[in-house]
């Protein structure tokens, strides 16, 4: 056994077991959730969209009518609330994607480090098995040191000192 035994912290496997959290899985299991969730993703398409458009242009002519106001009201009140909302829901569609691909990306980044991490781990611990001892690496950098400055004839540094 080493000088240093690694503990992982328990986060690591429940992390390593859930995997990066996405929108889709904010729903929830319930029948109310799932129909809410069916409805979002279908009056938030662009088909939808084309949907609205296309059934608020059957009282286009009656607000054309109706003159200036009858128009401006139809446009603000039917047309933009009806369309818009829809394509509000397409773009946020589209940055809850954009908010998924780059959690999957920080989440996969995170996996590197942390096994980077762990096989540094591994390392340290192969070293301390196999007893290399640091305080004789510190007096060979110390004796390195100096014999390279004694060849340049320049003045020693202060070196790391062993206890």
């Amino acid at each position: 056994m080493g000088l240093f035994e690694h503990v992982p912290h328990p986060h690591i496997a429940r992390r390593k077991a859930a995997g990066p959290v996405k929108t889709a899985d904010q729903a929830g299991g319930g029948v109310n959730a799932r129909i809410a969730l069916a409805i979002t993703r279908a009056v938030g398409s662009m088909w939808c969209a084309y949907a609205f458009g296309l059934f608020d242009l059957i009282s286009l002519p009656e607000a054309i009518r109706g003159g200036a106001s009858t128009i401006v009201a139809w446009v603000a009140q039917t047309f933009l609330q009806l369309v818009l909302l829809s394509i509000i829901m397409v773009g946020q569609n589209v940055q809850a994607a954009a908010a998924d691909k780059r959690a999957e990306a920080t989440y996969l980044d995170a996996e590197a480090v942390l096994h980077e991490c762990l096989e540094l781990q591994r390392h340290l611990q192969e070293q301390d098995a196999s007893g290399s001892d640091v305080r004789s690496l510190i007096e060979l950098n110390n004796a390195l040191t100096e014999a390279i400055h004694q060849k340049v004839k320049a003045p020693a540094p202060v070196t790391a000192h062993t206890t």
